[in-house]
């Protein structure tokens, strides 16, 4: 079939392919690095609880089948070798069949992660990238010309992602209709970059312009991308060129990087190439991606009902293969940043006057001296849920106090997700605390006079002097 296939697309699908892989990469290595404090053997939530309860048909997972630490490390540093053996090209040196059940691998190995993750892995850009992967297996290698349907469908990802998003914003906090949402979300988002101040303390009329900006590129611009290629072309780099502006303004693990790739596979390269003769695609390829496509746009029927409802949802999986999903980013907006600061002592009797002293996490703010850093596309998972502890101590309920646990029981692998320990090795605090704090950023002037980016005030106990009780004899 001569429509199969499109040539123009030859190099657009090769970026694509190498930047996903190093997003798998990504993803990886934040799994293996950060599992065992996580959901290990003895984590906050750890999987072998959860798989005793939930049933594999609704999270399929080779954790079903054993866990151990060791097996989890062993699939999360195979997930992240065969990404570098993607992203060096390995799928390339491989018939189209052995292409594809490469590509598969990393795939099956995140799904097994993410579906037994539980709140550690209950963000949208995880489907996002179950998604995108899924596709990538039936993109083909340098053996055919990229396919049609799946070039289609990451387009219909893509415009999933950002219309989605679109409409989440209209349909949910006023400040987006009004164009004020950039008044607070810089000082309020989960987890600020080292630029964050400073898109902070741009004019609010450049605000107001960025959010209008927003709604067109999330609005509008999507639909253009099925319109013939210099439109289409144009389109996606609108996409590309609004991504990069998120990038710079905060850290949101690999989501705008994922719709940054998925942006690229939409590019018409041709005019700076040229593409390599390739053999027809095989029948079987064709007859495999024909009913792969029509299987895919079938599933569609639900997220297209949750994009027209009025009642729509954000970062929905409606399968437990994450194959076709919700998207939608920030439906509401914080206008008060506050913070959970957990501090010990080591006074065996706690009073208000105790010394106590603060754990300081990688990425969320806690020393209001400390200059926010750049993480993204890497996930500081433990980070990013303490900001929603501080929002509600009902986002916490499941594993705030295993964490307090862990930390009065001078675990190692709960110390190395953070900064640093005011405690050395050895000799944990006798009591935790944990209070609210309300954060905003510092002005100009307090910036020069103090060298501190935050000012915080105190709102109240979070959690009051704990210990571990004494085991009995």
């Amino acid at each position: 079939m001569e429509w199969f296939t499109a040539d123009a697309y030859w190099l657009s699908r090769l970026i694509f392919q190498r930047a996903l892989a190093v997003l798998y990469v990504m993803a990886f290595l934040g799994a293996a690095l950060q599992f065992r404090a996580l959901i290990g053997e003895r984590g906050m939530l750890p999987v072998p609880r959860y798989v005793a309860r939930a049933p594999f048909r609704s999270s399929p997972s080779l954790f079903h089948l054993r866990f151990s630490d060791r097996f989890f490390a062993l699939c999360a540093w195979t997930g992240c070798a065969v990404a570098v053996a993607l992203l060096a090209g390995a799928d390339g040196l491989l018939p189209l069949w052995g292409a594809m059940l490469l590509w598969l691998v990393p795939w099956a190995l995140y799904l097994s992660i993410v579906n037994v993750g539980q709140t550690w892995y209950g963000f949208g850009w995880e489907s996002l990238l179950l998604e995108v992967g899924f596709l990538a297996v039936f993109l083909g290698n340098d053996r055919v010309a990229p396919p049609v349907l799946v070039l289609f469908l990451l387009r219909w990802v893509l415009f999933r992602v950002e219309f989605g998003a679109g409409l989440i914003k209209m349909r949910g906090d006023a400040c987006w209709r009004k164009l004020t949402c950039l008044y607070f979300h810089h000082e309020t988002q989960p987890m600020p970059g080292p630029l964050s101040w400073f898109f902070h303390h741009l004019p609010k009329p450049v605000h107001r312009m960025e959010v209008a900006a927003n709604h067109v590129t999330q609005l509008v611009v999507p639909f253009l991308l099925f319109t013939p290629r210099p439109v289409a072309t144009g389109a996606a780099c609108l996409m590309i060129v609004t991504q990069l502006w998120l990038v710079l303004s905060g850290n949101f693990s690999w989501l705008n990087w994922i719709t940054i790739v998925l942006a690229v596979s939409a590019l018409d390269l041709s005019p700076w190439h040229t593409a390599p003769e390739v053999a027809a695609a095989p029948v079987w390829y064709e007859v495999v991606v024909t009913a792969v496509a029509t299987l895919l746009l079938a599933m569609s029927y639900r997220p297209v009902r949750n994009l027209l409802s009025r009642r729509q949802v954000m970062n929905r999986s409606f399968d437990p293969l994450h194959l076709v999903n919700a998207y939608g980013a920030f439906g509401s907006v914080s206008r008060v940043r506050q913070e959970v600061v957990i501090e010990g002592t080591a006074d065996t009797v706690p009073r208000e006057d105790s010394d106590w002293l603060a754990y300081e996490f990688k990425g969320k703010p806690g020393d209001v001296h400390r200059w926010p850093r750049q993480f993204a596309p890497y996930h500081l998972r433990l980070d990013w849920m303490m900001w929603f502890a501080g929002l509600s101590p009902a986002y916490a309920r499941s594993w705030f106090g295993p964490l307090v646990e862990r930390l009065l029981d001078d675990d190692g692998d709960t110390l190395r997700l953070l900064r640093s320990s005011p405690f050395p090795r050895g000799a944990p605090p006798a009591y935790i605390r944990a209070r609210l704090y309300r954060y905003r950023y510092t002005t100009w002037r307090e910036l020069r006079e103090t060298g501190a980016c935050w000012e915080r005030t105190y709102v109240r106990e979070f959690l009051g002097p704990t210990r571990i009780a004494p085991r009995a004899e």
